[in-house]
Parts: C-alpha cells; sequence; structure tokens
C-alpha cells in the first residue's frame, strides 16, 4: 500500500520517499503513507467538509493550494504491531523511549521536508511537505499554464 502510494509522489521526490520510508523503517517505527498525490476534486470534498458537508474541518486548503495537489506532500499513519493504525504522536510502539512519531519527523527532516506540526495557525500532524522552492501561488500558476511534464506532474 504504501510503497504504491509513494510512485504517485513527484517523480524527483520519488528516490528521496523511497529512502524516506526505509529509514524509519530501519529505525523500527511501523508507518503507513495515507495520502500522498490528491486530485484537485478531493481536495474540494476535504475542503468542503465542516463548511458545506457533515464532519470537522479537516483542511484550511481549498483545490490547488494544497502542496498534496502537486505531488510534494505525504500524510503518515503510526502502525501498531498487530499492523492496526493509531494517529497518537506519543506512542512508542518499537520501545526505544522516543516518540515513533517524531522518529518519523526527525526523518523526514533530515531530507529538509517540512512538518504540519511545526505550523503555528493549524497543526498537521500527519503532513509532511518538500515545496521544492516553489510557493503555492508558482505552483498554481504553472497548472494554470499547463506546465506539465507528464500529467499530473508540474515541469520543476
Amino acid at each position: 500500500m504504501t510503497l504504491n502510494r509513494i510512485q504517485t509522489i513527484h517523480p524527483l521526490l520519488r528516490d528521496e520517499l523511497n529512502e524516506i520510508y526505509k529509514e524509519i523503517l530501519n529505525r523500527g517505527v511501523g508507518v503507513r503513507f495515507t495520502d500522498v498525490l490528491r486530485s484537485f476534486e478531493t481536495q474540494r470534498q476535504l475542503y468542503a467538509k465542516g463548511r458545506t458537508s457533515p464532519g470537522p474541518k479537516v483542511t484550511y486548503a481549498k483545490e490547488g493550494r494544497s502542496y498534496h495537489n502537486y505531488g510534494l506532500a505525504v500524510d503518515i499513519v503510526l502502525l501498531r504491531p498487530d499492523k492496526s493504525v493509531s494517529w497518537d504522536i506519543d506512542k512508542d510502539f518499537d520501545n526505544d523511549n522516543i516518540s515513533d512519531w517524531l522518529e518519523i519527523v526527525s526523518v523526514f527532516k533530515e531530507y529538509g521536508w517540512k512538518w504540519g506540526g511545526d505550523w503555528s495557525k493549524f497543526k498537521d500532524y500527519p503532513h509532511f511537505e518538500k515545496n521544492l522552492g516553489y510557493t503555492i501561488n508558482q505552483l498554481e500558476s504553472k497548472y494554470k499554464n499547463n506546465e506539465f511534464t507528464v500529467k499530473p506532474y508540474l515541469s520543476l
């Protein structure tokens, strides 16, 4: 599942994300990548939650305003030893006295990724992104100008 999702990250980040995944596993931490490339339609539906559709708000990013829309972001969840999932950022399933979540954060940061848990307005603990030097406005402009290498990936 995670390996298939890694294949949806922007091609410029694919090898790096594979390395990150291997490093996390080498540290004894179970992880699943839950969301990588996200369509504009899916983003629209997520943005509607808590606004025009039932449920709590899950994002502040409209379609085209998320790094997921360009294959430059990934969301994660912990895997317990029994392979069930956990979003508990304090758990230490590998019993090394370090939160598994923070071990994952450490690996992503070693590769220069930004963590949503560091944001001041809306803490998005499962979220990591690497913008490759592009603002969301620049990416949206490239999208509108049809600057693709191979759809859905922008020429970066």
